[in-house]
């Protein structure tokens, strides 16, 4: 009897990984519009605190889900090194773009 092949998110906890992930991730989302918009609906007195915390996390979970999905794909279509370095220079445009305007 054969086994099937383990698929790739059945490895064991990179706690690396994830500790950088996380971090990177926190940090980029506190204050953007994401959160201002939550913190809005939670400022309303009428919103349920528990309906808005579900909602908006449920949100950040798709949208995660989304990125990791489209990340997958475009990682096999494209070298990881061009990602980067496309990523970075988007990062950089943008970064210009704010100072230019401001």
């Amino acid at each position: 009897m054969t086994t099937a092949p383990a698929l790739p998110y059945t490895a064991a906890m990179n706690y690396h990984l994830f500790a950088t992930i996380f971090t990177t991730v926190f940090l980029a989302e506190l204050g953007d519009k994401t959160q201002l918009a939550t913190m809005l609906f939670a400022a309303k007195g009428e919103n349920p605190k528990l309906t808005v915390f579900i909602a908006a996390a449920l949100a950040l979970v798709a949208t995660t889900a989304l990125g990791v999905a489209g990340g997958a794909l475009v990682g096999k279509l494209v070298d990881p090194r061009w990602l980067t370095r496309l990523a970075g220079i988007g990062f950089i445009a943008v970064g210009a773009w704010t100072l230019a305007k401001a």
